[in-house]
């Protein structure tokens, strides 16, 4: 650009009244885009073109080509992190630990009868013999009918991260010889049940009950076995674990859940990632 057409362009930007200092600039750039492309200054017109850009970035972020126009100051858009996608896990004991269990409930009167699925807060204290000679004591969690027979130190992970989930019965403990010294165990049942799944987009078998002798007949039912499931978070809220409506006997937990029984070391938990087939 030659001095001529430099004074030109100073002389028409110094005529234009009412516009900021970053408006002179775009006004300057403008021009001198114009100028360049007439005289056929492919340099001219990449320094007219850069002009604007280097006020933009000198005076700040902006949201649009209007605010930096204007005097308006408009602060810098900033990016919000995505909230992190809760996972979820089908949980229950993990068959491929132990073998045959060595262990039984004495006297199973104190259970609730067949058609009542939940263990009761009120059940009496369950006497259980553990039996090495009847095969495998048991581990930190094990299925014992509806409920879980679980560890003390099971309990505690269960009773810090979510106790309104869980109703715990004491389990009164003998050996065939001796005293047992071990860790105490308890009867436990996840009491939390949620409709929180968003079925139409997880793939699973939904169905009536068609079935006259079960407790669910004429009721929607879940078959869970190689499905995708989906939750809904707000009818999940804070809850760690729950069981699933029309699927009870599927115990499902977050995250969190797993990390903490992980953490702690419990034996014989499985966990199944409930988005993946």
């Amino acid at each position: 650009m030659n001095c001529a057409d430099t004074k030109r362009v100073a002389r028409v930007t110094l005529g234009i009244d009412g516009l900021t200092r970053r408006a002179k600039h775009w006004q300057n750039g403008i021009i001198e885009m114009n100028l360049a492309k007439a005289r056929g200054d492919a340099a001219g017109f990449f320094v007219g073109w850069l002009i604007p850009l280097l006020c933009t970035a000198s005076s700040g972020p902006r949201n649009s080509i209007g605010a930096v126009m204007g005097d308006e100051k408009t602060g810098p858009v900033e990016s919000r992190p995505r909230a992190r996608k809760r996972r979820y896990y089908g949980m229950g004991p993990d068959y491929s630990l132990g073998g045959r269990p060595g262990y039984r409930l004495e006297d199973e009167s104190i259970l609730p009868p067949y058609e009542v699925f939940r263990l009761p807060a009120s059940t009496a204290p369950a006497p259980f013999v553990f039996d090495k000679s009847l095969g495998s004591l048991p581990y930190d969690l094990e299925l014992y009918y509806n409920w879980w027979l679980i560890s003390d130190r099971t309990k505690a992970v269960f009773e810090r991260l979510d106790p309104e989930a869980f109703v715990f019965v004491p389990c009164h403990v003998r050996v065939p010889n001796g005293i047992y010294r071990g860790s105490d165990y308890w009867l436990c049942d996840v009491v939390r049940v949620l409709d929180a799944l968003d079925e139409l987009q997880s793939s699973l078998i939904i169905r009536i009950e068609d079935d006259t002798r079960s407790l669910n007949f004429g009721k929607k039912v879940y078959l869970t076995m190689g499905s995708k499931l989906v939750f809904t978070e707000a009818e999940i809220g804070k809850a760690h674990i729950f069981r699933m409506a029309h699927s009870e006997a599927e115990v499902i937990c977050d995250q969190e859940m797993k990390d903490a029984c992980r953490s702690a070391g419990l034996r014989r938990i499985r966990f199944r990632d409930v988005a993946k087939r």
